[in-house]
């Protein structure tokens, strides 16, 4: 590699070499800029010796550059011309899962739960196209600052191994344990489920799809429960079908908060203002809409809807990712049409939030709701804050803890959620159930009052346009577009 290092500065094309990466016997991996644009990038060349290997070269390039996965990094180009053949690839940003077991960087079992989850996801796309990859390792996966999990480009041109997804599985189940932190809620079964991925304790190997899954019960788990006795790991290895058992026993708590760290708590560098937080809803049995009752997991539900200062975070961290990736937080069913998250007439709003002024006539703040967002909306918020929308049944339960008759909740106005006048709040703790705005649910259901017709999504509450029939009020719609003025939506942390 030394012979190389007195190129450090020079220019390959438009690029500027910066610092040798990496070495084969046929190539250089350079860190490196485009110049004309001062763009951050990786260029893999052909060293002089190797250039006969440029068809081999080139078809691992177009293999790369078919890959088309928000979570996977981009080819930019390739060049090949008769004296040198090089391609450019994307720089993915943050630090590697390599770097972090090098500095030994312990993460939250939650956020070890996410980056697998997003992890699985990549591969499983990779996976059903069929895309011959080059081995995966610690080193090829990334996290940002704001929490988002990108997975270095491993296409390569061929026929896809049988084996590749097991033994990738099988490699982080080995390399991630040090990141960890033993001793936090989650860390048994997140050890576990790490364990497994290397085959202990079972008599045939994971697939991705189960890892993408177990993960998943992980990340919801430790969101949802209030601290609960976590399942010792050697139980958690019983062999065969014990495999959805230990990851769906009571679950931890723990915030986990993935996803733009540093801007967490700001709102456009104004203090954030101090909202109260959420309400635990105890595991039991606990009433239904439409009369008896459900066994629910404990789980903690926002005390009020979130705030349109909350959902500007949000998108100042989507506004700070690279324009192709501000998909990264997009439900999978979201339109290919749907290109954005801001909510209908944001602008309005920020400008009369600005001026003190009014918006529709009412009087606004960062600490009133964020209206006017579609379920997609909602989904991706949640999708970056490492929550989700609550269900029917647990907007319900939630509703009626310590409330035995609903109508004695009279709806409150608009206004910012801090403020909510005591009239709609319940013995719990939950401010603007009857009134304030109406809010999305992730779930589907019969309309009672059309029992033979389709289950569609529901939104629960009453809010200020719609205030009579308050904290009982449910609706119905096909329409996961729909936005309104009074429609917003609160989560389960």
């Amino acid at each position: 590699m030394d012979d190389f290092r007195a190129r450090a500065g020079t220019l390959i094309g438009d690029y500027r070499l910066d610092e040798v990466l990496a070495e084969s016997p046929t190539s250089l991996t350079w860190l490196a800029e485009q110049h004309s644009i001062r763009r951050p990038v990786v260029v893999i060349e052909l060293k002089p010796t190797a250039l006969h290997s440029r068809d081999a070269f080139l078809a691992d390039v177009r293999a790369q550059a078919a890959v088309d996965h928000p979570l996977i990094g981009s080819v930019y180009e390739a060049v090949t011309l008769p004296d040198h053949c090089f391609a450019a690839l994307e720089r993915l940003p943050g630090a590697s899962l390599a770097d972090r077991l090098h500095a030994r960087e312990a993460m939250k079992p939650a956020q070890v739960a996410h980056i697998l989850r997003r992890v699985a996801e990549a591969s499983l796309t990779l996976e059903a196209d069929g895309t011959s990859t080059v081995a995966m390792d610690a080193g090829d996966v990334f996290l940002d600052t704001h929490g988002v999990v990108r997975v270095a480009n491993l296409a390569r041109a061929g026929k896809r191994e049988p084996g590749r997804s097991t033994a990738d599985i099988g490699t982080l189940g080995r390399k991630l344990i040090p990141l960890v932190a033993d001793g936090r809620p989650g860390a048994s079964r997140m050890l576990t489920l790490l364990a497994w991925m290397r085959g202990e304790g079972l008599d045939r190997s994971l697939t991705w799809a189960e890892v993408r899954s177990y993960a998943e019960q992980i990340e919801q788990q430790l969101a949802e429960t209030p601290a609960a006795a976590a399942p010792p790991t050697a139980r958690a290895q019983s062999k065969k079908s014990s495999l959805p058992l230990v990851l769906g026993l009571a679950a931890v708590a723990i915030a986990a908060a993935i996803g733009a760290f540093a801007l967490k708590g700001k709102s456009n560098g104004k203090a954030a203002v101090s909202l109260p937080g959420p309400v635990v809803i105890p595991a039991g049995s606990h009433p239904l809409p439409d009369g008896g009752t459900s066994a629910l997991p404990a789980f903690e539900l926002a005390s009020h809807e979130v705030t349109i200062g909350e959902y500007e975070d949000f998108l100042q961290v989507l506004a700070a990712l690279p324009a192709d990736r501000r998909t990264a937080y997009d439900h999978a069913s979201q339109p290919a049409g749907k290109t954005a998250h801001e909510p209908e007439g944001w602008a309005d709003m920020l400008a009369a939030i600005k001026t003190g002024g009014q918006w529709q006539g009412r009087i606004i703040s960062r600490g009133c709701p964020v209206v006017n967002v579609d379920w997609w909306d909602a989904m991706a918020y949640c999708e970056w804050k490492t929550v989700h929308l609550p269900t029917e049944e647990q907007w319900w339960a939630a509703m009626r803890l310590q409330l035995p008759e609903p109508s004695s909740l009279r709806p409150a106005g608009w206004g910012p959620v801090q403020e909510i006048a005591p009239t709609d709040r319940t013995p719990a703790g939950l401010l603007g159930m009857a009134g304030s705005v109406a809010e999305w649910t992730q779930s589907q259901s019969l309309n009672p009052a059309n029992p033979l017709g389709e289950k569609n999504w529901v939104l629960m509450g009453g809010s200020y346009l719609k205030p009579s029939t308050g904290a009982t009020a449910r609706e119905w719609t096909a329409d996961r577009a729909l936005r309104r003025p009074d429609l917003g939506f609160r989560v389960v942390e």
